[in-house]
């Protein structure tokens, strides 16, 4: 019932006021002096009280009692000493080596109030503040310094303080936790444990100088998910250019308010230009922001910024098809009867939903229209994942639009890339050539940015490693922050990261 009370010899168990007591005595045998080894002899007695794990749900006190020694050795720098308890407790410690693993391991992953609730319900009395010193005891692993590194930084508080994570790259173990994303604490950190070879890392151009300062033959290996990440950014920008051409497919743009505006800006902006105007002072007579300003000027054609129009799920969608029909069948049939007829089919919406729809000419068309949002998702899905009308409706896009079938080819040879391999680093300066030599202005802007950190991104698509495990440890800490409510300081949840 007590194995944590071997080489001790038990008196009493006895129950006691919502607790068992359980009366212990040491056996007597000699003891060394911790300073000079020689035997001690008996000075005097002490009580101790510890708590142990419950038995059958209800607390469980130990109260021993053993021996204080004295040194029979004379200038020995400890004259009185007492009997170790070993394997039971540690010293100034009220609670046995068993139950503090115990709560070590509730609070390790519950901490201060929901560790304080589990533990109150195993029959162990502790308050929260209790539990969060009990974590803050627990030792941290120290680990040794690998070769292959993660960094990444996760937000504090988002959009004020963030931190930054090192783990294994290949055993995804963390390491350590620093309090900001500066260079210079990295650089620290990093010259303070060599032998690092790899760093995976993003795009952040602060971990890349502080790890050219302090690893300069360090590789740098970009993260591909984020350089997946922003080649769909710049394929959403590139589909919405185009949507009046691939949108031919679908129902016929209409020129409303919003052309009108964007036609007429273009205008003025390139008029501005022609006359030897800056873009800065072109925003400024204009009235517009600068960024807008050079969206407009690097387009060739108004037509490029005039969008399709964004039709989203209606009532009315179930019932085009008699719509149609009916339409056809009859040319002048009142909106009033076509209500009335779908209605009894089940249609629940109002007449405004039905006349829009059909002064949108959703009715007609031969296909619903798509967002370049969607579209876009299509081009950068697997193609074996698309269903067949997801498939025809990408094909006909593509079809009507020769940039977007230029922009496809593009997007699948890129995506075969992303299985690092030897030589990508080759293939992917082919790709860029070609990239460069269509008129894809977002997409050239993609290429400029592979440039600007052209090392890392090679080494991204030639070597195994990615920054993959930095990414779930960050999801992880997402949980542990939700736990803790943003009561908690850097200390502990850097405590609790390096736990995990």
């Amino acid at each position: 019932m007590f194995p944590q009370l071997a080489g001790l010899v038990v008196g009493s168990v006895r129950p006691g006021a919502g607790a068992i007591v359980v009366h212990v005595t040491s056996e007597g045998a000699p003891v060394a002096c911790p300073g000079c080894g020689a035997a001690g002899r008996v000075h005097g007695y002490v009580d101790r009280q510890l708590a142990d794990l419950p038995l059958g749900g209800q607390r469980v006190l130990v109260r021993l009692r053993f021996r204080r020694l004295r040194c029979a050795t004379v200038g020995c720098e400890r004259q009185t000493f007492r009997e170790p308890l070993p394997g039971l407790a540690e010293p100034y410690q009220r609670r046995t080596i068993a139950l503090s693993a115990q709560v070590g391991a509730v609070v390790r992953e519950l901490a201060g109030r929901a560790g304080s609730r589990l533990l109150d319900v195993l029959g162990v009395g502790i308050s929260r503040q209790s539990a969060i010193r009990s974590l803050l005891r627990l030792p941290l692993p120290v680990r040794p310094t690998p070769e292959v590194i993660g960094v990444d930084d996760f937000a504090l508080r988002k959009r004020h303080r963030y931190a930054t994570v090192i783990i294994n790259a290949v055993t995804r173990e963390r390491l350590d936790v620093l309090a900001d994303r500066q260079a210079d604490t990295l650089e620290a950190w990093l010259r303070a444990h060599p032998g690092v070879r790899v760093v995976c890392r993003d795009s952040s151009g602060a971990y890349a100088e502080a790890i050219r300062r302090a690893l300069p033959e360090a590789v740098q290996v970009g993260d591909r998910w984020h350089i997946w990440h922003n080649l769909a950014e710049a394929v959403v920008k590139e589909v919405a250019a185009h949507s009046v051409c691939w949108g031919k497919s679908g129902p016929p743009p209409r020129e409303g308010v919003r052309a009108a505006t964007t036609r007429d800006r273009w205008r003025q902006v390139h008029a501005l230009l022609d006359q030897g105007v800056g873009l800065l002072e072109c925003a400024r007579r204009l009235g517009l922001a600068l960024n807008t300003v050079k969206r407009y000027a690097r387009i060739a054609e108004p037509e490029r910024l005039v969008r399709v129009p964004k039709y989203r799920p209606t009532l009315v969608d179930p019932f085009r098809d008699h719509l149609r029909r009916r339409r056809a069948e009859e040319p002048a049939v009142s909106v009033q009867q076509l209500l009335a007829e779908i209605k009894e089919l089940g249609y629940t919406g109002s007449q405004n939903l039905l006349y829009r729809y059909i002064n949108q000419g959703r009715v007609e068309c031969d296909q619903l229209a798509i967002s370049p949002k969607r579209l876009a998702g299509l081009l950068l899905s697997e193609p074996g994942t698309l269903t067949d009308a997801q498939r025809e409706r990408l094909d006909a896009a593509i079809g009507a639009c020769g940039e977007m079938t230029m922009l496809s080819g593009l997007i699948r040879d890129f995506a075969a890339l992303l299985d690092p391999k030897d030589g990508n680093d080759r293939l992917l300066a082919v790709w860029i050539e070609l990239a460069r030599q269509v008129d894809l202005p977002h997409v050239h802007a993609f290429t400029r940015g592979l440039a600007n950190d052209r090392a890392a991104v090679d080494a991204a698509l030639s070597l195994p490693f990615h920054n993959g495990g930095t990414e779930g440890v960050n999801t992880k800490t997402k949980l542990l922050k939700r736990q803790m409510y943003g009561r908690a300081g850097f200390v502990l949840l850097r405590h609790r990261i390096l736990l995990g």
